[in-house]
């Protein structure tokens, strides 16, 4: 298993690889590790009892002298700056009257924009993506690994996507197979680091994936609708009986409905909020407030995780800092502890402005799904929509309408007010079918060789709105 992010890392891309490699044995599969050795973003040590025992992990170190410098230097930074995201109420300063810019703001300024043509030059220099440097002593270990015990098959996860480089690479030198692991759709909606790429270095990342998904033994993606688009891509590379549908999905059992016991109506919103569409939510709870303002004591909202510093603003501006609590990233473990305590779990997604933006699920709505709680679903058309109502999910609001917004939570708290959340909550059979059980299952059939139990049809799926023009203009339609 080529993973660059796992435990002791906190990074939501852990999850994933983890959960195969505890559900695996039970098709008859056993993993071993390659994994990064950067340093960890989210420390969780907690997520290491998880890692069943025995399993060997290889680390490897992978860092140019480019990016030795800029870590030492944010650590600096870090050490030196106080922690402001953290603060549960921070207040806005009053607006002064336009002058002409200081000093300070000018290099500020200038600083920015160094900033700006640094991260450009770094997206053309860093192929396919900043953990380059990792894939040449990442090969060298995963040869060695497969000289102590020789493997069935490799399998990589993205991103970073440079595990598929590595998992390639080492493929042609032992003519061990490999199956290729997509968590994001690489040249297809594309991160804000690849978004900065030059249409020269964007078409050498399709070169590079074409070759990849034309000599993999299997290829997984989330959703029918992701393998559709990857197949009009990349027409010729990818054999249908080739392509497995394995969404995300949680460990263990879904969890029974307990009602929280907080005094308030509770809802909890666990995981990064900077590029979430959070806008229409945090005005519709506004608009919820006025309506009657004594209910600014009957509710709390709780944000947890990496918060940007605009939405502390935007609380302050709504009147909302009473409401809406802000704190920093939690272990695994205590996002369980607040899930439990809360009533109702919010769920956004990525902006429409986000090119793609109708393939993405944010992982943390499978942890919901676990939880057995009530689910807000502040959410555009797409594939988070569509996993809510798989599961029987009816309070949905689309992420555009704040009216709709509005509705949707004056309907949970009445059903609060009355005692009523538990038929609310989605239902149970059908978030079974995410659980990594049945994961295991299916990627042990890629593994294996074998086509997936549900097969990959072409063509009934149709391309997501806001990728249909570029689809058209390259010929992929």
């Amino acid at each position: 298993m080529i993973a660059y992010w796992f435990p002791p890392e906190g990074h939501a891309a852990v999850y994933r690889p983890l959960r195969f490699l505890r559900n695996l044995p039970a098709s008859g599969w056993v993993g071993r590790v390659l994994a990064g050795a950067a340093q960890f973003d989210r420390y969780d040590p907690g997520l290491l009892h998880q890692v069943p025992e025995g399993t060997e992990v290889v680390r490897v170190a992978g860092e140019d002298v480019w990016q030795w410098f800029q870590r030492k230097r944010g650590e600096r930074l870090r050490h030196a700056a106080p922690d402001a995201g953290s603060a549960p109420s921070a207040m806005v300063s009053p607006r002064k009257a336009p002058s002409a810019p200081s000093w300070t703001e000018r290099a500020a300024t200038v600083r920015s924009q160094l900033r700006s043509a640094v991260r450009h030059a770094e997206s053309w220099w860093y192929h396919p993506d900043t953990q380059r440097p990792w894939i040449r002593p990442a090969v060298r270990a995963a040869v060695a690994m497969c000289a102590t015990s020789r493997p069935d098959v490799l399998w990589a996860t993205g991103p970073p996507w440079s595990a598929f480089i590595v998992a390639q690479r080492v493929s042609r030198l032992t003519r061990v197979p490999y199956v290729l692991d997509f968590r994001t759709s690489w040249t297809i909606v594309p991160s804000p680091f690849e978004a900065l790429r030059p249409a020269w270095a964007q078409r050498r990342d399709r070169r590079v994936l074409r070759e990849l998904l034309h000599g993999a033994q299997a290829v997984t993606f989330f959703y029918e609708a992701e393998a559709e688009c990857f197949w009009r891509m990349f027409r010729g590379a990818l054999d249908p009986s080739r392509v497995h549908v394995i969404p995300n999905g949680f460990d263990g059992d879904v969890e029974p409905f307990v009602e929280s016991g907080a005094p308030k109506f509770t809802i909890l919103y666990a995981g990064t909020l900077s590029d979430y569409g959070y806008e229409g939510f945090v005005e519709a709870l506004a608009q919820f407030i006025a309506a009657e303002p004594a209910r600014a004591k009957q509710v709390a909202v709780r944000f947890v995780g990496e918060i940007d510093p605009s939405f502390v603003t935007r609380l302050n501006d709504l009147r909302l800092s009473d409401v809406v609590s802000v704190g920093p990233p939690v272990s695994h473990e205590q996002v369980g502890r607040l899930q439990r305590a809360a009533h109702a779990l919010l769920m956004l997604e990525r902006k429409p402005s986000h090119k793609g933006y109708e393939l993405l699920a944010g992982a943390k709505l499978f942890g919901y799904l676990k939880a057995g709680k009530p689910i807000l679903g502040v959410v555009p058309h797409g594939e988070a929509e569509r996993v809510l109502r798989d599961v029987g999910v009816t309070t949905i609001a689309d992420a555009a309408s704040v009216e709709a917004i509005r509705r949707v939570l004056e309907a949970m708290f009445q059903t609060w007010c009355s005692g009523g959340l538990a038929a609310l909550v989605p239902d149970r059979t059908a978030c079974e079918r995410y659980s990594g059980r049945r994961q295991g299952a299916a990627l042990a059939r890629a593994l294996d060789g074998l086509p997936p139990l549900r097969p990959f049809v072409p063509g009934i799926h149709d391309v997501a709105p806001s990728l249909r023009a570029e689809f058209a203009a390259e010929g992929w339609a």
